[in-house]
This record gives C-alpha cells, structure tokens and sequence, in this order.
C-alpha cells in the first residue's frame, strides 16, 4: 500500500490520538522539558538585566567619557587627565540621540578622619540632584541623599560608616594630598549612609558635592562625564557615534559592561550553567520519549509487520513512524511554549525573593523575562530531541523481517 502524504500524515494523526496513555506520557515530557527551559532561560536573562542595571545606576552610568589614558593612569597622575571645559563636553554629549543625561564627576582619593581614628577612601564629587536621577539603586540605609543645598554633607558607602562607627549627624574631616604635593582638609557632616549592589564598594566609597570637591582639589574641572540613556539597548549605538567624535578630541569612552569585569564574568558563568543546563534537559526529554517510543513500537510490532506483509516498502513504515514522532514533537513542544509561558507570567506576577548574590549587599526580586528567541529555542529543543528519540527505533522496527515482526506479540 502507498501512501501519499496526506494519507500518511491522517494515519500518523490517528495513531497518536489511539495510542491516548503512550502519547500523554510522551507529551507530558516533552512540554514539561520546553517549559523548563523556557523558565530557566528567563531566570537567567532576568539576572543579566537586573545585574546590569544595578552597576549602572548606582555606579558607573552608561557610558562614561574620560581624557585619554585616564583608566590606566588615574591611580598614578588623575591631575593629568583633567576634562577642563565639562559643561560644554555635557553639551556635546547630549546633542546625541539617546543620550538622556549628563553629570560630570570628580574623582579622588584620600583619608577620612572620625576624631579617632583614620580610613583610607575613594570619593567622588558628584552634581546631588543629577545623581539622584541615576543612583535608583543606592538604597539610604540611614539619612537620605544628598542636595544641592549640602555645601559640606557627604554620604558614606555602609562599609565606610561601619569601619569608623558613623552616623547621619556626626562630623568628618576628609584629607587629601594635592598634585602639587600640599595636603588640603575639608569638615564634612554626615548626610547618609547607602547601600550600593556591591560591598567592595560601599567598603571605600564617599561621596561629596562637586563644588566642594572643586574647592579641595582647587579645580573647576572634571575627571569623568557620565552619561545616561534612554534604553540601555541603545549603549552599544551611541557608544559608536560618541566616539566618532569625541575620539578624535582625545577623549575615551568606555560602556558600563567595558567598566565591570564582574558583570562580564557572572555572564559567563550563568551562560555556561545555563548551557550545562540545557544539554540535561535534552538529554532527559531524549531519554524519556524514547523509552515510550520503544514501548509503543514493541506493542506495535505485529501491526508494522502487517503492513509489511501487504507491500509497504520499509521506508514507508519508516517514514509513518517518524510522522507519528513529529506530530508529537509539534503538539508537545507547542504545549511545552504555552505552559512556559504562562507559568512565566505567573511567577512574575508574584516575584522570587532573592538573598543577596556574592560580594553583594542588597537582595532583589527576580522575575522570569520572556525572550522570543529563547522560547522559540526551548521549542525546537523539545521537537529535535523528539525526532531524534524515534530515529533508531524506527528504523529497527522497519528494517525487521515480516516474519519476525508478525510472529511478535502472537
């Protein structure tokens, strides 16, 4: 008997809805594998996007324009690196599309003094009221956030305040050593203290109003230009278009992932986790759909054998049972994208409460982000190792002699 392919697809259809049990079971597989998928795929990208955010808008910003040599040589000589004109650098910055802000920053280095004792610390004079709008997730722990009324406040990373034993109200004198080898001081009242996303950070961390880091570094400079996007997908474009001109001006650019080589590391182990991960699914939907296609088939062996006897070619018997394997493959990897789906939306309807990652002060909620790209994929997942289960089996099946085949089950 020949089939056309419509016969043969009606066939493989019938089969699969008579064989109700062997193809629930297979189904159940198959969609709970893809949804598994589907749902660690997006815990892990959903990682990658909270982590992101959190360098950058409690530390380094989007994009950030320095004088050239100024990563290398800042610890060495920051005297040197010096933006001299900073307001018309912010002009010429946020003249391009996407750029939504921009905030110049002093950078510095020195000692903090509580009247007993002394810390080494890396401050940063900030512009209060643009730094609000990008420091979203610097949580005050205690006092609040500076403003530009606080000629002498300063706020303290939670390592600093706990190292010196401060607290909103009490008084400091920062310490610092000019280029020119003289040695400034400034007392500062204590503001706040914040928890930024990393502890190393906030172990060393101060931060003061520009104008007052202007007046102990007698400058009216700059050390940094930080700017803040629209999107953060757009980093990558306008990160290109700044440095077509301001490259050749003498300055570099660098993007947030440019600035955090831990952001770049944790991506690589969750990638390679997330990979781990992915190969054992598959191998468990592999194993399961063809320990029920095995069985399906040895019940079925007679039938085979008959159609066998009645002139079908082994490779239409082949090709029948491959049918059946992908119809299954369809249905389960469908159900598996529509399962993943909805239990995604459920599960960031309601939030997973997180500790804090290593080297990380502040917990978050995590949710489960749908990525078209990666639902697709833990679909395909689900159908090729479906196809892939059934290609032995089947072929055994075809290629057994009638005789064999009619004897089984007898």
């Amino acid at each position: 008997m020949k089939f056309a392919f419509a016969q043969r697809f009606s066939l493989a259809l019938r089969n699969v809805f008579r064989q109700r049990m062997r193809s629930a079971g297979t189904l159940a597989a198959i969609s709970l594998g893809v949804a598994g998928l589907i749902l660690a795929a997006g815990f892990v990208q959903d990682i990658f996007i909270q982590l992101g955010e959190a360098i950058i808008h409690s530390q380094s910003g989007h994009i950030q324009i320095a004088r050239q040599g100024y990563r290398e040589g800042r610890t060495r000589s920051p005297e040197a690196f010096l933006i001299e004109q900073p307001e018309q650098l912010k002009k010429q910055a946020l003249a391009t599309p996407g750029v939504r802000l921009a905030l110049a920053r002093v950078g510095f280095s020195g000692v903090i003094n509580n009247g007993k004792r002394d810390l080494g610390i890396i401050g940063e004079g900030v512009e209060p009221a643009a730094e609000a709008k990008l420091g979203s997730y610097l949580r005050y722990i205690e006092g609040r956030a500076l403003a530009d009324s606080d000629r002498d406040g300063i706020v303290l990373g939670q390592g600093v305040a706990r190292s010196l034993g401060l607290k909103a109200g009490d008084r400091v004198n920062l310490v610092i050593s000019l280029a020119q080898g003289a040695v400034n001081t400034l007392d500062f009242e204590v503001i706040g203290v914040f928890q930024s996303f990393s502890k190393d950070f906030d172990a060393r961390a101060v931060r003061i109003p520009l104008s007052a880091a202007r007046d102990l570094m007698d400058t009216q400079a700059a050390h940094l230009i930080v700017l803040v996007l629209d999107q953060t997908a757009d980093t990558d474009r306008v990160l290109a278009a700044l440095r077509q001109t301001l490259g050749p001006q003498g300055y570099e650019l660098a993007s947030w992932r440019e600035l955090s080589d831990f952001y770049d590391k944790t991506v690589q182990l969750y990638e390679s986790q997330f990979g781990v991960l992915r190969l054992i699914i598959l191998l468990m939907v592999l194993l399961s759909v063809a320990n029920s296609v095995n069985m399906t088939l040895f019940e079925r062996t007679r039938e085979f054998g008959t159609l066998l006897a009645l002139g079908d070619r082994p490779d239409r018997v082949f090709q029948l049972i491959m049918s059946e394997s992908l119809l299954l493959g369809l249905f389960g990897a469908g159900m598996g994208m529509a399962l993943g789906c909805a239990a995604a939306w459920m599960i960031s309807a309601i939030g997973i409460p997180m500790p804090p990652p290593p080297n990380a002060n502040v917990g978050y909620t995590a949710y489960i982000r749908l990525v078209p790209i990666e639902v697709l994929s833990a679909g395909a997942v689900g159908f090729v190792a479906t196809c892939l289960a059934a290609v032995l089996p089947a072929r055994r099946v075809s290629r057994m002699s009638v005789v064999d085949a009619l004897r089984k089950g007898a």
